[in-house]
């Protein structure tokens, strides 16, 4: 696959999404996002979220249990609360260790940046997380990669954007979006998954 070709229809596909501003006359017409994906998605039956968060994120993970729970989630919270220190790699292995049993549920970490969740998760099998930072790497994750898990970092998210990553993650499909590269997408998903190291 020509890489030139795949980015311009990705980008394209963020257009479409809302994810990133049409520019029209030189004038940025903005979109949101979450009405657009609310919009298509409005069947979306109710999945159960498992997450855990260090001590350093458990401000914005107790705003985004709130928000999804109010939007009818099942949430199933392992990981640290303001009462019980846990540490990122000890909520982690919980909630991947959940994953691992219910391969319908989805992932939400979150720890200082992200990348601390993101690399513990990666190491059990089924578990395909992704750390992000925009909104767009989140929706884009899910639709090119696939990945089950979100990891967040509290230094870097506001509350607000939090939870727009959050509601495109959830609400995105795998290849959605990318018409003519689903065969590609799905077999690099596989050579990926099969890759060990």
């Amino acid at each position: 696959m020509d890489r030139r070709k795949f980015l311009h229809t990705a980008a394209g596909v963020a257009v479409a999404a809302g994810v990133l501003p049409i520019v029209r006359g030189g004038a940025v017409c903005a979109q949101s996002a979450s009405n657009q994906v609310e919009e298509e998605n409005k069947e979306i039956s109710m999945k159960k979220i498992i997450i855990a968060a260090d001590p350093f994120a458990v401000d914005l993970k107790d705003s985004v249990v709130k928000d999804l729970a109010s939007k009818g989630y099942e949430i199933v919270d392992v990981g640290a609360t303001k009462e019980n220190a846990i540490p990122y790699y000890e909520g982690c292995v919980a909630a991947c260790k959940l994953l691992q049993q219910d391969k319908t549920a989805r992932g939400i970490l979150f720890c200082g940046t992200g990348m601390g969740m993101s690399i513990v998760a990666n190491r059990f099998d089924g578990i395909h997380a992704s750390v992000v930072e925009s909104v767009f790497a989140a929706k884009m994750c899910r639709a090119i990669n696939n990945a089950n898990v979100l990891c967040l970092g509290a230094m870097i998210w506001g509350d607000w954007m939090a939870k727009e990553a959050i509601n495109v993650f959830l609400n995105t499909k795998f290849t959605e979006g990318l018409d003519g590269l689903e065969d590609f997408l799905k077999d690099a998903y596989k050579k990926v998954d099969a890759i060990q190291g």
